[in-house]
């Protein structure tokens, strides 16, 4: 077994793209969940509305920062319709419509009739070029301790983790001030916070608006290093990133980053490990199909024993857990 390529890969993973915009995306469900105690559970319908208004917008003209104009302006679209309707009633009733709105988003834009807009089940690619045009790294590999990349890899790496640190920023002095207290009623009584004269759906609405924005956000910068395929937006999405959320910490700026790190790296070894085991024949009931399956029934159970020692995650505190108190 070459464990040391296996943990160079999984090593690789920390600071991948594909692991930043997880952490955006669970840093968005932070603020409904682990601050508002908002049920979003389609977390996957924010990231798809990123990801295709980014592309078609591309596509046709748009430049950069347009067209990531564009996917915002979808999510905070996409809020209205999911937020006017929810938010009066029980936790409950969101969950219920966020999972059915992504799935029902992922069958419209895979549909033949949307085929010229969003590509149907072939997706989108050839939306790259405005955001290569902005890279300022001169063209060759570099070698970044364990693995080496190209200039392109090397952008977007250095894009996408300094949104995510700017995005924690803004989130740490958001949740300190008295607008984050105020949501943090909420999550605890909201007939608390109504009673003291505040507009608890509007709060709702806003909290909602700003996840939902992280998440168009991570939409984009999960689609730059790849295509768009409506297979990437299914309901696994939005529970990877409740995992994620779940590991570092729901109420916590961190925790979704260091889940997301920690996420991506048990899934890489797990992986290198079996596929190593099963290729030297010390394994024989099962096969390298079967690996990947293996694998996340693996990290699903590192989660359970997770979520019953230590519900409150890695950084999390267990006193702001209004369901373990």
């Amino acid at each position: 077994m070459d464990f040391q390529s296996i943990l160079f890969n999984a090593i690789n993973e920390i600071l991948s793209p594909t692991t930043a915009a997880y952490a955006l995306a669970a840093m968005g469900l932070a603020v409904h969940f682990g601050y508002t105690g908002l049920l979003n559970f389609g977390q996957a319908a924010y990231m798809l509305v990123g990801s295709y208004g980014f592309a078609i917008a591309t596509i046709n003209g748009w430049p950069f920062f347009g067209a990531v104009a564009v996917s915002l302006t979808l999510s905070l679209i996409l809020t209205v319709v999911l937020g006017i309707p929810t938010l009066r009633l029980r936790a409950d009733y969101l969950a219920i419509v966020t999972i059915g709105a992504a799935e029902i988003l992922r069958y419209v834009i895979t549909t033949t009739g949307m085929t010229n807009v969003t590509g149907g089940a072939e997706g989108i690619s050839g939306f790259k070029g405005t955001f290569e045009a902005m890279n300022p790294i001169p063209e060759g590999t570099y070698n970044l301790g364990t693995i080496i990349i190209n200039e392109y890899d090397l952008w977007l790496r250095i894009t996408g983790w300094s949104l995510v640190t700017l995005v924690a920023l803004l989130l740490f002095l958001l949740m300190r001030s008295p607008w984050g207290r105020v949501l943090k009623g909420i999550r605890e009584d909201e007939d608390a916070v109504r009673s003291l004269g505040k507009n608890v759906f509007v709060l709702k609405m806003q909290a909602l608006a700003i996840g939902g924005v992280l998440g168009s956000l991570a939409g984009v910068l999960f689609v730059l290093p790849r295509a768009v395929q409506p297979g990437n937006y299914a309901t696994t999405l939005t529970f990877f990133i409740w995992t994620i959320l779940l590991l570092g910490g729901a109420a916590t700026i961190l925790g979704p980053i260091l889940g997301a790190m920690t996420f991506w790296v048990l899934l890489s070894l797990t992986q290198g490990i079996l596929f190593s085991l099963v290729d030297s024949g010390l394994i024989e009931f099962m096969t390298v199909t079967q690996v990947g399956q293996i694998r996340f029934m693996l990290v699903g159970l590192l989660l359970m024993l997770l979520v019953i020692y230590r519900p409150q995650g890695i950084l999390g505190n267990k006193k702001e857990m209004s369901f373990g108190v």
